[in-house]
């Protein structure tokens, strides 16, 4: 198998576009596993689709480095290709002096080479001192090659090819010209999830035409030549099925509810728990022992998530019955008495408010501050989770305002949360958080999650 990470100089590089379509066309030549770096639903999502098989993120501050081989390894079983997307520039992480979740950190922990993505926009020469500044900054991780965008024309890719192969001794195997096609359609947090696009004409026509300008203008023989050579690797791993499946869990996963990671859906089963995904928008309430509630975008779904009142009424009578159920961010906003848009955001003009489940006394709306950060706390026994530890993301724009008397589970030490860095609100087995965790990250609180509803039957 061969393996290797495609990082950017910058955000807005291209490299997201890129991956993409890299990814799309390897798997003409065989069987393609995908990453990402960081904490993120939307880019996997694309990668998922166009691979095949499911992204899965690599994110050395939620999970350590042992963590994170352990899902390389995993994902990449039956795979003949590895393909990492960065996240950022290659050195942007959580801290300014280490390089805490960064896509170097990444580089390193699996020692892959890696494809520099630069934006060479009005640069010849300078493209050469871009990426000489990037080798020198840390030895430690391995720039193979360089692809080349934003390049105006002939002279000027030649010039910047010329530049860096002669002064950074690596070989530039790509130069993407300028054009507009290579843009993504963008929403208030980013990409347009591809559950939610797939299957509009203009959409899916946009992939393509990436696909097939990414196959022109990029080498894919050299880019292979790059790639790291790596065992196929079968032990054992903590992603593996148990073998006995006593547990039964519903997880909400539609159009508005899709944003979780990859591992999720191994580590339920791992821990004994069989998974049947429902729809708040189209479903009745299964039969489970517990739920999950992810994020995702319900804001954009509130007539209809109101309109199937028997799943929100069943959702609030098993709460009060004690069944465990867990949501995160756009779960915890579903989980309150209503959902109100304000006039004005996205071009409303007129304010719309719809109900939700009503497990938490008081509303969500939207929009407020944007808030991207990484999360650090402590969870307490009172919750379904668990006593733990923990790192995680938060990722909203919107403000849940809960009544004063609400209960929660969650201090951080790092991040916002619901209020005055509190998260976690709880009310009987039931908790919702902005915070996002990483489930092989914090394995030992779905375990707790999973005892919880195994102690139910």
């Amino acid at each position: 198998m061969k393996a290797l990470l495609i990082t950017g100089d910058r955000s807005g590089s291209g490299k997201t576009s890129i991956t993409l379509a890299l990814a799309a066309l390897l798997k003409k030549r065989g069987i393609v596993q995908t990453f990402k770096v960081g904490m993120d639903y939307i880019d996997p999502s694309y990668l998922s689709a166009v691979s095949g098989r499911p992204c899965r993120n690599l994110d050395n501050f939620a999970l350590g480095d042992r963590q994170v081989r352990d899902i390389f390894s995993f994902g990449c079983r039956g795979a003949d290709f590895a393909l990492v997307e960065g996240v950022r520039g290659l050195y942007e992480g959580a801290e300014a002096l280490d390089d805490t979740g960064s896509t170097a950190a990444i580089a390193k922990t699996l020692d892959l080479p890696v494809v520099l993505v630069v934006s060479a926009q009005s640069i010849t020469r300078s493209a050469a001192a871009i990426v000489k500044g990037f080798q020198a900054f840390d030895p430690d991780v391995r720039i193979a090659g360089v692809i080349l965008n934003q390049v105006k024309g002939g002279s000027h890719k030649e010039k910047a090819t010329r530049a860096i192969e002669y002064y950074c001794g690596v070989p530039v195997i790509g130069a993407i010209p300028r054009m507009d096609e290579m843009q993504l359609a963008m929403r208030h947090l980013g990409l347009v999830p591809y559950r939610e696009g797939a299957g509009r004409g203009d959409f899916d026509e946009r992939i393509r035409t990436i696909t097939d300008i990414i196959g022109r203008y990029v080498d894919l023989d050299r880019l292979l030549a790059l790639a790291k050579g790596i065992p196929s690797c079968q032990k054992a791993s903590l992603l593996n099925p148990s073998p006995e499946q006593d547990v039964r869990i519903g997880v909400a996963y539609d159009e508005a509810f899709n944003f979780y990671y990859a591992d999720l859906f191994d580590v339920l089963p791992s821990l004994g728990a069989s998974v049947v995904q429902f729809s708040p928008v189209h479903d009745r309430l299964p039969d489970a022992d517990g739920y999950i509630i992810g994020g995702g975008y319900p804001e954009l779904f509130v007539p209809e998530l109101e309109a199937n009142d028997r799943i929100r009424e069943a959702i609030r009578d098993v709460s009060k019955n004690g069944t465990p159920i867990y949501a995160e961010c756009g779960g915890l906003m579903y989980l309150t008495n209503r959902m109100v848009l304000n006039k004005g955001w996205q071009g409303r003009e007129t304010e719309l408010s719809g109900a939700m489940c009503g497990v938490f006394p008081g509303e969500t709306r939207m929009p407020a501050r944007r808030v991207v950060s990484y999360v650090e706390g402590v969870s307490n026994a009172q919750c379904p989770m668990g006593a733990a530890r923990f790192r995680g993301h938060e990722f909203h724009y919107s403000e849940v305002a809960l009544d004063p008397s609400t209960k929660f589970a969650y201090k951080l030490s790092r991040g916002i949360g619901i209020r005055e860095m509190l998260d976690g609100a709880v009310i009987k087995n039931t908790l919702g958080s902005y915070t996002h965790l990483h489930p092989v990250g914090s394995r030992e609180m779905f375990r707790n999650f999973v005892d919880g509803c195994r102690s139910r039957k």
